[in-house]
């Protein structure tokens, strides 16, 4: 329930705002293979997790398309499943 309230209220703001940076709070890597073009989101609470995400600049406005968010692996897993619908 904190990891949601977490989102809702920290992590989203952010994406919204500064997607690459996060403004410093979190990091956030490019990601390659199935998943070139797309970036991941680290938030470790108590867990790994991840947010694999995408942005799109055009056209305008700047776009950003969630894939998927969980525990490490599996939300790896679940973004690939994703793209290829």
């Amino acid at each position: 329930m904190e990891l949601l309230e977490d989102f809702a209220n920290v992590i989203k703001p952010l994406l919204q705002l500064d997607p690459l940076n996060f403004c410093g709070t979190y990091s956030s890597h490019v990601l390659l293979g199935e998943l070139q073009g797309y970036r991941a989101l680290e938030i470790d609470f108590d867990t790994a997790y991840r947010l694999v995400y995408r942005i799109y600049e055009k056209p305008s406005p700047r776009r950003i398309v969630i894939l998927s968010f969980g525990e490490h692996d599996p939300a790896y897993e679940k973004a690939k499943q994703r793209k290829k619908k």
